[in-house]
Protein backbone atom coordinates (compact mmCIF):
# COMPACT_ATOMS: atom_id res chain seq x y z
CA UNK A 1 0.00 0.00 0.00
CA UNK A 2 1.17 3.18 -0.91
CA UNK A 3 0.69 7.07 0.05
CA UNK A 4 1.20 10.34 -1.51
CA UNK A 5 3.73 9.50 -4.28
CA UNK A 6 4.04 6.22 -3.60
CA UNK A 7 6.23 6.78 -0.42
CA UNK A 8 6.01 6.48 3.49
CA UNK A 9 5.31 8.68 5.28
CA UNK A 10 4.52 11.29 2.72
CA UNK A 11 5.09 15.06 4.03
CA UNK A 12 1.38 15.35 3.75
CA UNK A 13 0.71 12.42 6.44
CA UNK A 14 3.35 13.98 8.51
CA UNK A 15 1.40 17.25 9.23
CA UNK A 16 -1.77 15.68 9.80
CA UNK A 17 0.06 13.75 12.73
CA UNK A 18 1.72 16.80 13.72
CA UNK A 19 -1.88 18.86 13.82
CA UNK A 20 -3.74 15.50 15.67
CA UNK A 21 -0.90 15.50 18.38
CA UNK A 22 -1.20 19.13 19.26
CA UNK A 23 -5.04 18.63 19.39
CA UNK A 24 -4.64 16.41 21.62
CA UNK A 25 -1.95 18.38 24.06
CA UNK A 26 -4.32 21.04 23.84
CA UNK A 27 -7.83 19.13 25.19
CA UNK A 28 -5.19 17.62 28.06
CA UNK A 29 -4.42 20.85 28.95
CA UNK A 30 -7.75 21.89 29.01
CA UNK A 31 -8.97 19.07 31.58
CA UNK A 32 -6.23 19.63 33.49
CA UNK A 33 -7.02 23.60 33.88
CA UNK A 34 -10.74 22.71 35.05
CA UNK A 35 -10.16 19.62 36.92
CA UNK A 36 -12.48 16.32 37.13
CA UNK A 37 -15.02 17.60 39.26
CA UNK A 38 -15.97 20.41 36.90
CA UNK A 39 -15.64 17.88 34.05
CA UNK A 40 -17.94 15.60 35.72
CA UNK A 41 -20.31 18.17 36.24
CA UNK A 42 -20.50 19.68 32.95
CA UNK A 43 -21.07 16.13 31.50
CA UNK A 44 -23.97 15.92 34.20
CA UNK A 45 -25.50 19.24 32.87
CA UNK A 46 -25.36 18.73 29.40
CA UNK A 47 -27.05 15.21 30.37
CA UNK A 48 -30.03 16.76 32.20
CA UNK A 49 -30.49 19.26 29.39
CA UNK A 50 -31.27 16.30 26.91
CA UNK A 51 -34.51 15.99 28.41
CA UNK A 52 -35.57 19.84 26.82
CA UNK A 53 -37.98 18.85 23.99
CA UNK A 54 -40.03 21.63 22.02
CA UNK A 55 -43.23 20.09 20.43
CA UNK A 56 -44.66 21.90 17.08
CA UNK A 57 -47.78 23.82 17.20
CA UNK A 58 -49.84 20.86 15.20
CA UNK A 59 -48.16 18.28 17.43
CA UNK A 60 -48.56 16.37 20.72
CA UNK A 61 -46.16 14.35 22.51
CA UNK A 62 -46.57 11.53 24.68
CA UNK A 63 -43.79 11.12 27.25
CA UNK A 64 -42.99 7.34 28.20
CA UNK A 65 -41.01 6.59 31.23
CA UNK A 66 -39.64 3.48 30.62
CA UNK A 67 -41.70 2.45 27.70
CA UNK A 68 -44.68 3.42 29.87
CA UNK A 69 -47.21 6.33 28.80
CA UNK A 70 -47.28 8.82 31.58
CA UNK A 71 -48.49 12.03 30.61
CA UNK A 72 -49.11 14.33 27.16
CA UNK A 73 -47.83 17.47 26.33
CA UNK A 74 -49.04 20.56 23.99
CA UNK A 75 -47.54 22.78 21.93
CA UNK A 76 -44.22 24.67 23.31
CA UNK A 77 -41.02 23.97 25.15
CA UNK A 78 -40.85 20.66 28.06
CA UNK A 79 -38.94 18.96 30.14
CA UNK A 80 -38.67 14.76 30.69
CA UNK A 81 -35.35 12.87 32.30
CA UNK A 82 -33.41 11.87 29.95
CA UNK A 83 -33.18 8.84 28.59
CA UNK A 84 -32.93 6.10 29.21
CA UNK A 85 -35.61 6.83 31.87
CA UNK A 86 -38.50 8.63 30.09
CA UNK A 87 -38.28 9.04 26.16
CA UNK A 88 -40.97 11.08 24.03
CA UNK A 89 -43.00 10.50 20.60
CA UNK A 90 -44.73 13.42 18.69
CA UNK A 91 -47.12 13.08 16.59
CA UNK A 92 -49.10 15.13 13.94
CA UNK A 93 -52.97 15.52 15.81
CA UNK A 94 -54.11 18.36 13.01
CA UNK A 95 -52.99 16.90 9.96
CA UNK A 96 -55.80 15.34 7.65
CA UNK A 97 -54.98 11.82 6.94
CA UNK A 98 -56.76 9.87 3.89
CA UNK A 99 -57.46 6.28 2.93
CA UNK A 100 -58.54 5.06 -0.19
CA UNK A 101 -60.63 2.20 -0.35
CA UNK A 102 -61.79 0.18 -3.01
CA UNK A 103 -59.27 2.35 -5.88
CA UNK A 104 -55.38 3.40 -5.47
CA UNK A 105 -53.91 6.90 -6.98
CA UNK A 106 -51.05 5.81 -8.77
CA UNK A 107 -50.54 9.35 -10.29
CA UNK A 108 -51.88 12.40 -8.83
CA UNK A 109 -50.91 13.64 -12.51
CA UNK A 110 -52.32 16.05 -14.64
CA UNK A 111 -54.00 13.71 -15.41
CA UNK A 112 -54.62 11.26 -12.25
CA UNK A 113 -54.18 8.15 -12.73
CA UNK A 114 -56.27 5.28 -10.55
CA UNK A 115 -56.03 1.10 -10.23
CA UNK A 116 -59.30 -0.70 -9.63
CA UNK A 117 -58.71 -2.94 -5.74
CA UNK A 118 -61.60 -5.19 -6.97
CA UNK A 119 -61.44 -7.07 -4.08
CA UNK A 120 -62.19 -3.85 -1.39
CA UNK A 121 -65.01 -2.32 -4.20
CA UNK A 122 -66.97 -5.61 -5.48
CA UNK A 123 -69.61 -5.35 -2.61
CA UNK A 124 -73.40 -7.10 -2.09
CA UNK A 125 -76.75 -4.70 -1.36
CA UNK A 126 -79.69 -5.66 -0.33
CA UNK A 127 -81.33 -6.98 -2.91
CA UNK A 128 -78.60 -9.44 -3.79
CA UNK A 129 -77.05 -7.29 -6.58
CA UNK A 130 -72.82 -6.56 -6.70
CA UNK A 131 -72.09 -3.27 -6.87
CA UNK A 132 -68.30 -1.26 -7.39
CA UNK A 133 -67.80 1.37 -4.67
CA UNK A 134 -64.99 3.32 -4.46
CA UNK A 135 -64.99 5.80 -1.60
CA UNK A 136 -62.54 7.90 0.57
CA UNK A 137 -62.22 8.11 4.41
CA UNK A 138 -60.34 11.25 6.29
CA UNK A 139 -59.26 11.14 9.78
CA UNK A 140 -57.44 13.00 12.21
CA UNK A 141 -55.72 11.88 15.59
CA UNK A 142 -58.39 13.04 18.31
CA UNK A 143 -57.63 16.43 19.88
CA UNK A 144 -58.31 14.89 23.25
CA UNK A 145 -56.50 15.08 26.73
CA UNK A 146 -55.94 10.78 25.62
CA UNK A 147 -56.24 11.34 22.70
CA UNK A 148 -52.58 10.76 21.34
CA UNK A 149 -52.23 8.29 23.35
CA UNK A 150 -54.79 5.80 22.31
CA UNK A 151 -53.84 6.80 18.83
CA UNK A 152 -50.05 5.47 19.68
CA UNK A 153 -50.84 2.51 21.67
CA UNK A 154 -54.05 0.94 21.17
CA UNK A 155 -53.97 0.03 18.00
CA UNK A 156 -51.31 -1.84 16.05
CA UNK A 157 -51.49 -0.25 12.42
CA UNK A 158 -53.78 2.79 12.38
CA UNK A 159 -53.78 3.46 8.81
CA UNK A 160 -55.15 -0.50 8.56
CA UNK A 161 -57.28 -0.27 11.40
CA UNK A 162 -59.18 2.99 9.54
CA UNK A 163 -59.48 0.52 6.92
CA UNK A 164 -60.33 -2.35 7.89
CA UNK A 165 -63.47 -0.61 9.53
CA UNK A 166 -64.18 1.69 6.74
CA UNK A 167 -64.61 -1.61 4.50
CA UNK A 168 -66.52 -3.25 7.56
CA UNK A 169 -68.72 -0.28 8.12
CA UNK A 170 -69.61 0.35 4.14
CA UNK A 171 -70.59 -3.12 3.78
CA UNK A 172 -72.70 -3.36 6.52
CA UNK A 173 -74.29 -0.39 5.04
CA UNK A 174 -74.70 -1.34 1.73
CA UNK A 175 -75.94 -4.51 2.53
CA UNK A 176 -79.09 -3.00 4.41
CA UNK A 177 -79.60 -0.92 1.30
CA UNK A 178 -81.01 -1.31 -2.45
CA UNK A 179 -79.21 -0.71 -5.37
CA UNK A 180 -80.77 1.96 -6.72
CA UNK A 181 -80.30 3.98 -3.61
CA UNK A 182 -76.63 3.44 -3.95
CA UNK A 183 -76.81 4.58 -7.56
CA UNK A 184 -79.16 7.45 -7.27
CA UNK A 185 -80.86 9.44 -4.68
CA UNK A 186 -79.24 7.49 -1.40
CA UNK A 187 -75.55 8.53 -1.32
CA UNK A 188 -76.32 11.07 1.00
CA UNK A 189 -77.50 8.68 3.58
CA UNK A 190 -75.04 5.99 2.87
CA UNK A 191 -72.18 8.63 3.36
CA UNK A 192 -73.78 9.64 6.68
CA UNK A 193 -74.82 6.12 7.83
CA UNK A 194 -71.25 5.02 7.34
CA UNK A 195 -69.29 7.57 9.12
CA UNK A 196 -71.72 7.01 11.79
CA UNK A 197 -70.89 3.33 12.09
CA UNK A 198 -67.28 3.91 11.64
CA UNK A 199 -66.94 6.36 14.59
CA UNK A 200 -68.60 4.00 16.20
CA UNK A 201 -66.56 1.34 16.07
CA UNK A 202 -63.11 3.14 16.14
CA UNK A 203 -64.43 4.97 19.64
CA UNK A 204 -65.16 1.13 20.90
CA UNK A 205 -61.96 0.26 19.79
CA UNK A 206 -60.69 3.35 22.00
CA UNK A 207 -58.65 4.17 18.76
CA UNK A 208 -58.12 8.22 19.17
CA UNK A 209 -59.37 8.87 15.67
CA UNK A 210 -62.02 11.41 14.78
CA UNK A 211 -63.38 10.71 11.25
CA UNK A 212 -63.55 13.91 9.50
CA UNK A 213 -65.97 12.44 6.40
CA UNK A 214 -66.93 9.41 4.13
CA UNK A 215 -67.29 10.75 0.55
CA UNK A 216 -68.01 8.19 -1.98
CA UNK A 217 -65.87 8.95 -5.44
CA UNK A 218 -67.74 6.06 -7.99
CA UNK A 219 -70.53 3.67 -7.54
CA UNK A 220 -71.49 1.67 -10.33
CA UNK A 221 -71.98 -2.02 -11.36
CA UNK A 222 -69.74 -4.57 -12.28
CA UNK A 223 -68.17 -3.83 -15.85
CA UNK A 224 -69.75 -7.12 -17.12
CA UNK A 225 -73.57 -5.51 -16.78
CA UNK A 226 -72.73 -1.86 -16.39
CA UNK A 227 -74.68 -1.24 -19.90
CA UNK A 228 -78.16 -2.98 -18.50
CA UNK A 229 -77.42 -0.57 -15.51
CA UNK A 230 -77.08 2.18 -17.65
CA UNK A 231 -79.91 1.37 -18.97
CA UNK A 232 -81.98 0.79 -15.77
CA UNK A 233 -80.55 4.56 -14.41
CA UNK A 234 -81.53 6.01 -18.15
CA UNK A 235 -84.99 4.63 -17.26
CA UNK A 236 -85.23 6.05 -13.76
CA UNK A 237 -84.22 9.27 -15.10
CA UNK A 238 -86.84 9.48 -17.37
CA UNK A 239 -89.50 8.77 -14.74
CA UNK A 240 -88.28 11.28 -12.38
CA UNK A 241 -88.35 13.77 -15.59
CA UNK A 242 -92.21 12.69 -16.07
CA UNK A 243 -93.41 13.05 -12.45
CA UNK A 244 -91.72 16.60 -12.24
CA UNK A 245 -93.26 17.28 -15.46
CA UNK A 246 -96.71 16.29 -14.33
CA UNK A 247 -96.38 17.57 -11.33
CA UNK A 248 -95.45 21.54 -12.79
CA UNK A 249 -98.56 20.57 -15.52
CA UNK A 250 -100.90 19.73 -11.96
CA UNK A 251 -98.96 22.72 -10.55
CA UNK A 252 -100.54 25.45 -12.77
CA UNK A 253 -104.19 23.76 -13.35
CA UNK A 254 -105.19 22.96 -10.10
CA UNK A 255 -105.04 26.38 -8.82
CA UNK A 256 -106.61 27.88 -11.85
CA UNK A 257 -109.48 25.09 -11.55
CA UNK A 258 -110.08 25.83 -7.83
CA UNK A 259 -109.75 29.60 -8.82
CA UNK A 260 -112.86 29.02 -11.34
CA UNK A 261 -114.46 26.85 -8.57
CA UNK A 262 -114.58 29.67 -5.78
CA UNK A 263 -115.51 32.38 -8.74
CA UNK A 264 -118.37 29.90 -9.47
CA UNK A 265 -119.49 29.55 -5.65
CA UNK A 266 -119.07 32.73 -4.77
CA UNK A 267 -121.21 33.87 -7.54
CA UNK A 268 -123.85 31.14 -6.74
CA UNK A 269 -124.23 32.56 -3.28
CA UNK A 270 -124.23 36.05 -4.49
CA UNK A 271 -127.41 35.30 -6.80
CA UNK A 272 -129.01 33.23 -4.00
CA UNK A 273 -128.52 36.12 -1.54
CA UNK A 274 -130.23 38.49 -4.29
CA UNK A 275 -133.16 35.61 -4.52
CA UNK A 276 -133.77 35.72 -0.92
CA UNK A 277 -133.52 39.35 -0.65
CA UNK A 278 -136.04 40.05 -3.28
CA UNK A 279 -138.38 37.21 -1.56
CA UNK A 280 -138.69 38.89 1.29
CA UNK A 281 -138.82 42.21 0.21
CA UNK A 282 -141.93 40.70 -1.82
CA UNK A 283 -143.26 38.76 1.53
CA UNK A 284 -143.03 41.78 3.28
CA UNK A 285 -144.86 44.14 1.00
CA UNK A 286 -147.45 41.15 0.50
CA UNK A 287 -148.07 41.45 4.74
CA UNK A 288 -147.94 45.01 4.07
CA UNK A 289 -150.40 45.38 1.39
CA UNK A 290 -152.76 42.36 3.24
CA UNK A 291 -152.76 44.89 6.60
CA UNK A 292 -154.07 47.56 4.73
CA UNK A 293 -156.47 45.24 2.78
CA UNK A 294 -157.97 44.05 6.33
CA UNK A 295 -158.33 47.85 7.46
CA UNK A 296 -159.89 49.24 4.31
CA UNK A 297 -160.90 46.83 1.88
CA UNK A 298 -162.57 48.54 -0.68
CA UNK A 299 -159.92 51.20 -0.74
CA UNK A 300 -156.79 48.64 -1.13
CA UNK A 301 -159.38 47.14 -3.74
CA UNK A 302 -159.49 50.36 -6.00
CA UNK A 303 -155.92 50.97 -5.03
CA UNK A 304 -154.62 48.13 -6.19
CA UNK A 305 -157.12 47.57 -9.54
CA UNK A 306 -155.65 51.31 -10.73
CA UNK A 307 -151.54 50.05 -9.77
CA UNK A 308 -152.71 47.00 -12.26
CA UNK A 309 -154.58 49.01 -14.93
CA UNK A 310 -151.47 51.53 -14.66
CA UNK A 311 -148.78 48.75 -15.37
CA UNK A 312 -150.93 47.16 -17.96
CA UNK A 313 -151.96 50.08 -19.79
CA UNK A 314 -148.44 51.47 -19.79
CA UNK A 315 -147.63 48.77 -21.58
CA UNK A 316 -150.77 49.17 -24.25
CA UNK A 317 -150.91 51.39 -27.36
CA UNK A 318 -154.03 53.56 -26.52
CA UNK A 319 -155.58 56.66 -27.49
CA UNK A 320 -157.66 58.67 -25.14
CA UNK A 321 -160.79 60.54 -26.32
CA UNK A 322 -162.90 62.59 -24.10
CA UNK A 323 -167.00 62.00 -23.74
CA UNK A 324 -168.32 64.41 -26.47
CA UNK A 325 -165.62 63.61 -28.88
CA UNK A 326 -165.68 59.60 -28.50
CA UNK A 327 -169.28 60.22 -29.88
CA UNK A 328 -168.36 61.79 -33.06
CA UNK A 329 -165.84 59.83 -34.26
CA UNK A 330 -166.08 56.75 -36.62
CA UNK A 331 -164.95 53.39 -34.85
CA UNK A 332 -161.82 52.71 -36.48
CA UNK A 333 -159.73 49.03 -36.64
CA UNK A 334 -156.13 50.05 -37.77
CA UNK A 335 -154.10 47.59 -39.18
CA UNK A 336 -150.44 49.39 -37.91
CA UNK A 337 -150.43 51.10 -35.05
CA UNK A 338 -151.31 54.94 -35.01
CA UNK A 339 -148.90 55.73 -32.46
CA UNK A 340 -145.13 54.58 -32.04
CA UNK A 341 -144.82 52.19 -29.07
CA UNK A 342 -143.04 53.54 -26.60
CA UNK A 343 -140.01 51.35 -25.42
CA UNK A 344 -139.46 51.08 -21.49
Amino acid sequence: MTFGNGNWPSRESDDALSNLREFGRQWRGFFDSIGPGLLVLALLAAYLASGIFIVAPDERAVVLRFGKAVREAGPGPHYRLPMPFESDIKVQVTKIRKEEIGFETISSGPPARYRQVDQEALMLTGDNNIVELDFIVQYRVQQTPQGTTNYLFNVANQRQAVRDAAESAMREIIGASKIDDALTEGKERIQTDVETLLQKMLDEYEAGIDIITVKLQDVGPPGAVADAFKDVISAEQDKERLINEARGHANDIVPKARGQAAQVVNEAEAYAQVIVNEAEGAAERFIAVFDEYAKAKDVTKRRLYLETMERVMARADKIILDRDTREQVVPYLPLESPLPRRVE
